[in-house]
């Protein structure tokens, strides 16, 4: 069974910084895609950035310059680095794992940008 568990989130004043991380467990393909996607109160959920084994990335225009998105392989692991945050960027962020044709979300975690 393929469980995803994140870390990372918080309060944090406009301009600063947070870093999210996700693990995944249970049988992962060697080309899993990753990423991290976030849904503000009303809105749709949306993506901000996905990342392949080999390092290929995918950003949403909003974040670019801003986020950065990375992955242990060995560890299963993708962490967004999200610097220069703004109060747009409030919203929940839940991780995304696609494996074996199948899609599998993390439970969320809060980033709150606000003074």
């Amino acid at each position: 069974q393929v469980q995803l568990v994140e870390s990372g989130g918080g309060l944090v004043q406009p301009g600063g910084s947070l870093r999210l991380s996700c693990t995944a467990s249970g049988r992962i393909s060697s080309i899993a895609r990753m990423g991290w996607y976030r849904q503000a109160p009303g809105k749709e959920r949306e993506m901000v950035a996905d990342i392949g084994s080999r390092g290929d990335t995918n950003y949403a225009d909003s974040v670019k310059g801003r986020f950065t998105i990375s992955r242990d392989n060995g560890k299963n692991t993708v962490h967004l680095q999200m610097n220069s945050l703004k109060s747009e960027d409030t919203a929940v962020y839940y991780c995304k794992l696609s494996n074996f044709g199948f899609v599998y979300w993390g439970q969320g975690t809060q980033v709150t940008a606000s003074s």
